[in-house]
């Protein structure tokens, strides 16, 4: 029945998302009262994600190191280097907005992507390479991003940020990898039984973010729609940027779509947890935008780029191989 459900979320979180923050926003009265457990339920999210990370997929880490090193660079430089950028430039004098714009494409990729890629046959041992990596660092490499770009002109509490990644992140994959090496052949079906209350935990959290931006959603105004618009635009450029990187360097159909989701998908849940406990509400509003579209663009792109792929990157370099 678990397994029905979450096949069954799976197919509605697309439509589920933009629900959940209208909720969110229509019934902030109520939901506004119980942001404080973001960080917990967003912990266990991560280790019902995690708990299917074995620690053999940790050793493999350091097999295929380019393909990596090529979605750190689009994930952790090119693209907040854009986001400020193009956040500097159209809002030009509102720090607020453009750090959260800036911080929502600084967070981590998801965890939520090997879901994506794992229904687009992608490569699992790349996708779960990228992510850890990206989850280890994160801690240290999103406050500093935040002061390169942002430094004094708007409070960051740089140790706050870092211990809530790392309470919300790190440990939780750490517990979950653990886990793992210790229930051996039971995981599978402890990780399909977790799973489902993983994705309702997932729209909780939006709606809980989405009830801290209720008083710029509510009153949508110019301003609102170029938030929404900009942050949309730099999501589809997540994606491209990667699809073009993957076809330069020629990566194998796998391969390529696994960076192309681990490159377009931000973990926006812990991004909107880190700006709803660390930041002015302002600063929230670019982040929640990101999970109105998140899931829609990742089944767009997946079913119109992975059926082109397999068409025009047959015979390129060998693919990791998706477990």
């Amino acid at each position: 029945m678990l397994e029905t459900l979450n096949r069954s979320l799976e197919r509605a979180l697309p439509f589920l998302t933009p629900i959940a923050v209208a909720t969110g926003v229509l019934l902030s009265t109520f939901f506004a009262s119980y942001v404080f457990l973001v960080p917990f339920i967003f912990a266990f999210i991560t280790f019902a994600s995690s708990v299917a990370i074995s620690p053999k997929d940790v050793r493999n880490v350091v097999h295929y190191p380019i393909p990596i090193i090529v979605s750190l660079i689009i994930l952790q430089v090119f693209m907040p280097l854009v986001a400020f950028g193009i956040g500097h430039l159209i809002f030009p004098g509102d720090i607020e907005t453009t750090t959260g714009i800036l911080l929502a494409f600084a967070i981590p990729t998801g965890v939520v992507t090997l879901m994506w890629v794992a229904i687009y046959q992608g490569s699992r041992s790349l996708t779960l390479a990228i992510i850890l990596i990206n989850t280890i660092i994160s801690p240290f490499i999103v406050p500093l991003t935040l002061t390169l770009f942002i430094g004094g002109r708007i409070s960051l509490d740089t140790w706050g940020v870092m211990s809530g990644l790392i309470m919300m992140v790190i440990l939780p994959s750490a517990l979950g990898i653990f886990v793992n090496s210790l229930r051996k052949g039971k995981i599978i079906k402890m990780s399909k039984g977790l799973a489902p209350f993983a994705k309702v935990s997932l729209l909780t959290v939006i709606m809980l973010n989405g009830s801290v931006a209720a008083p710029y959603l509510t009153s949508i105004n110019s301003k609102v729609v170029s938030i929404f618009f900009v942050v949309l635009t730099l999501a589809i450029l997540g994606y491209l940027s990667a699809l073009v990187a993957s076809k330069w360097l020629r990566f194998s159909s796998e391969t390529s779509i696994s960076i192309m989701f681990n490159c377009g998908m931000r973990n926006i849940g812990v991004g909107a947890a880190i700006a709803v406990v660390y930041f002015p509400p302002a600063v929230t509003l670019p982040v929640i935008m990101g999970t109105l579209f998140q899931q829609i663009l990742a089944a767009l792109f997946g079913k119109i780029v992975s059926k082109r792929m397999r068409k025009d990157l047959p015979n390129m370099e060998p693919s990791i191989r998706a477990e």
